[in-house]
């Protein structure tokens, strides 16, 4: 429990100290005119309270990424509780809050956009298909696996053996199949996608916010008074079941990635930089958003040990369940928490997933919006838009699910890094602290290099020296041609 509390305690404290420091490296402007005030269109620019664009924001960087990645996580041992902790402060919260900063003012534009403005065209092309292709595969992974589970959980609906039901051979038992389920939460990503961001986005989607914080405040409170052993780092040993073959670097650091630092929160976040009302408001909204995620998954990485006893409890709980991330979240939910829990993991395991698919696949649409310069207030515009979106996620769920998910946590990382990098530039160019973000651009181009030449998903070297030492070729290569433009960019200010 001490190291479980001295992570929580850290994160908490971060919010109010390394979170101010990171205010003043980015010169926040409380009297500068927002996007949402400049560029009202009542579609997407739309000033919302701050509470309610925190909730959004939580919720769309979340999904199910802090519960299932902390719960795989958690196979590694206490050590997970480290990346968690310090990845968030130093890594995922700078990177939220830093990239949302440059978000609002460059008028609320995706993420490729911006980061073009600070690595160059040639970086601007790369992220625009890099990213449209990665939010396709988030919606389609957020389709497909809530749609897997619902039809799980309606295998065996009863009906009435009435009359004029037996007529049209409804009365007994049916099941509602996978496709299904894909078309009716197709059928609403479509209408939420097209709709006004404060009319279904911005109403609904902070009541699961309240739950996702709901689901993480009971189980805490379970671990607190329940009797349940959290263990303590006392090393820094894998203790993952698969230990030979899933070595902490590279891997642990692509495992938790919501939960850490995640570039699937770049491409949320224009969302919601369209809704700031006041530049004051982003440390809250975009540091204080990844702080409450690094909690949730500090405590569903404890929960899972826990729980099971432990690291290798866990693992093997795991592995005789064919690693199924989501059959241990809901033995967690309902063991420790009974039918609330329940209910709380259906709304983390299904609704979650949904909300975030959804706002996937609408920062898809206002990315290529900014690529093609379409005005999003007409219906017909969003339309030529989303109709093509819908029909490549649709036929991506029609391939293996583990083809699909396979590679989703490298690039998840991938694209973290170059938006690190972005922000490197963003610094040096204000005479700002640059080193805040240049280290953990280092780090995590390291890390997603030497995945390349560790894992089975890519080379899968056998000699891991020689793997780790052509990672750090890699990450010196790349190194050497960002010092390159950081020299070039050391006159210019943003």
């Amino acid at each position: 429990m001490i190291t479980f509390s001295c992570c929580l305690v850290l994160l908490v404290a971060a919010y109010f100290t390394y979170g101010r420091y990171l205010e003043r490296q980015a010169g926040i402007d409380a009297s500068a005119k927002t996007p949402c005030h400049r560029l009202y269109d009542g579609v997407d620019y739309v000033p919302l309270p701050r509470w309610r664009i925190f909730l959004i924001q939580l919720l769309n960087i979340a999904g199910t990424g802090p519960i299932f990645g902390a719960v795989l996580g958690a196979c590694f041992g206490p050590v997970a509780f480290l990346w968690i902790t310090f990845g968030g402060i130093l890594m995922g919260a700078m990177h939220d809050f830093l990239s949302g900063v440059m978000l609002v003012r460059h008028d609320g534009l995706s993420i490729p956009e911006v980061a073009g403005h600070y690595l160059g065209g040639g970086m601007r092309q790369f992220m625009r298909l890099f990213s449209i292709v990665l939010l396709i595969l988030v919606g389609a992974v957020f389709l497909l696996s809530p749609a897997q589970l619902l039809a799980g959980m309606t295998d065996s609906i009863s009906l009435p053996n009435w009359e004029w039901l037996a007529s049209m051979d409804l009365s007994g038992e049916f099941a509602i199949p996978v496709s299904t389920w894909v078309w009716i939460i197709l059928a609403y990503y479509f209408v939420a996608t097209l709709l006004p961001v404060d009319k279904i986005i911005g109403k609904i989607y902070p009541l699961f916010g309240i739950a996702l914080v709901a689901m993480a405040v009971g189980l805490l409170g379970a671990l607190l008074v329940g009797d349940y052993t959290i263990p303590e780092l006392t090393s820094v040993q894998n203790e993952h079941y698969q230990a030979s073959s899933l070595p902490i670097v590279p891997t642990l650091f692509i495992t938790i990635a919501c939960g850490a630092i995640s570039g699937f929160h770049a491409t949320q976040s224009p969302l919601m930089a369209r809704c700031v009302g006041n530049e004051k408001e982003c440390r809250s909204v975009f540091y204080g958003a990844m702080i409450a995620e690094s909690i949730i998954a500090l405590i569903w990485a404890a929960a899972a040990m826990a729980f099971f006893g432990g690291a290798d409890g866990l693992g093997i709980a795991l592995s005789d369940h064919g690693g199924s991330a989501a059959w241990a979240v809901d033995a967690v939910s309902n063991g420790m928490l009974g039918t609330i829990g329940g209910v709380l993991a259906l709304l983390g395991v299904v609704a979650a997933p949904i909300t975030s698919g959804d706002t996937a696949f609408r920062s898809a649409r206002l990315i290529i919006a900014d690529i093609l310069k379409l005005d999003q207030r007409p219906y017909l515009k969003r339309l030529l838009i989303c109709i093509p979106l819908f029909v490549i996620g649709y036929w991506i769920t029609t391939v293996e699910f583990d083809i699909v998910w396979r590679y989703f946590a490298w690039s998840n990382q991938t694209l973290a890094t170059v938006v690190l990098w972005a922000i490197t530039v963003f610094l040096v160019r204000r005479r700002a602290n640059y080193w805040i973000a240049l280290l953990p651009a280092l780090f995590m181009t390291y890390i997603c290099a030497s995945f390349l030449f560790i894992s089975n998903q890519f080379l899968g070297m056998e000699n891991r020296l020689l793997a780790y030492l052509l990672g750090g070729v890699l990450t010196l290569l790349i190194a050497l041609v960002m010092i390159f433009k950081l020299r070039k960019d050391a006159t210019i200010r943003a």
